[in-house]
């Protein structure tokens, strides 16, 4: 029942035509925006950008598409099946260098940056019930990684390394989509998930209202293990109910990214709207607070489109 609602909320979600604006662009502009799953954090983001994009830029026409996340986003963009997309750091990297393991067919050379927007939290959490604490206490567990070779699951790979497991030490792994996994945890024929996203995310809000929880540490020194893109970070005490305490994790940004073929105009107004309308994407979701301009290219794995180049060259964060 639960995945038959899933797909149809999938299918919807390739959503919101809007119409008009007040910004000039080329007439009958369409920009498909790429996101992931409906409960992950991509999603409703997308779904208030394309709002803006629809307000902001004449003659433009968006659209929603909900997608398995990072690596189908960057290869839709190589296809030119999109205008925009959101995709991990260590995804867009491993696009670039054409990494076939992480998914890719080759490399996305067309690829192109907008923006760093906010980091994604590496969240793995365990029914109370479980006995997870620790990452050792996964061994012969059942472990939900995320879609394959999403950017979800190429983080979980990089944490098992660095721990020094692999997905055989495990009881069980599942290759599901943030809301599937908490059902199936719910309903006690899962122990733990692993989701990357933005601090808060839908899908943990809502495993923690329902059973008590675990929230298991990626120790410091594992994440040092693993180094750039990943970064040791906290999620604070009671971001989720019966979180008790600060658990530390790893974290990878998250990047706007666009194509080649997309105007130099259109790229620059997708940036310049994005800054602008800060205080709309932090309504459709708090992870949106983290995003500042004057931090949008740091680690930028990808060449600047020429269009957002202009626009932090006016804002005089570029040289």
């Amino acid at each position: 029942m639960f995945n038959l609602k899933s797909k149809a909320l999938a299918a919807g979600a390739v959503a919101v035509s809007l119409g008009l604006g007040a910004v000039t662009a080329k007439a009958q502009e369409f920009i498909n925006v790429l996101t992931g799953g409906t409960s992950g954090v991509y999603y409703p983001l997308g779904v208030a950008l394309s709002e803006i994009y629809g307000k902001g830029i004449s003659g433009a026409r968006t659209q929603v598409q909900a997608t398995k996340a990072s690596v189908e986003n960057l290869n839709l963009l190589q296809q030119g099946k999109g205008e925009i997309a959101f995709a991990l750091g260590d995804s867009v990297k491993l696009a670039a260098e054409g990494n076939t393991e992480a998914g890719f067919p080759g490399r996305l050379d067309k690829l192109r940056g907008i923006a760093g927007i906010y980091p994604n939290y590496i969240q793995i959490v365990a029914s109370q019930e479980s006995g997870i604490k620790t990452l050792a206490d996964l061994k012969g567990k059942s472990l939900s990684v995320g879609a394959p070779a999403s950017g979800t699951e190429l983080n979980a790979r990089a944490i098992f390394a660095a721990a020094g497991m692999k997905y055989e030490d495990l009881g069980k792994v599942e290759y599901l989509p943030f809301a599937e996994s908490v059902e199936l945890i719910k309903n006690r024929q899962l122990d733990a998930t692993l989701q990357s996203a933005g601090l808060g995310v839908a899908s943990i809000r809502d495993l923690a209202t329902s059973l008590k929880i675990n929230v298991v540490a990626v120790p410091a020194a594992e994440v040092a293990k693993i180094g750039s893109p990943y970064v040791s970070v906290i999620i604070p005490a009671n971001t989720y109910d019966g979180q008790a305490e600060d658990v530390q994790t790893a974290a990878v940004g998250n990047f706007l990214v666009t194509h080649d073929g997309i105007s130099d105009e259109t790229a620059y107004q997708m940036t310049r709207l994005l800054f602008e309308n800060l205080p709309a994407l932090t309504a459709a979701h708090a992870a949106a607070k983290a995003i500042d301009p004057a931090k949008a290219l740091e680690g930028m794995p990808v060449p600047l489109h020429p269009g957002a180049e202009r626009y932090y060259k006016e804002k005089g964060l570029l040289k």
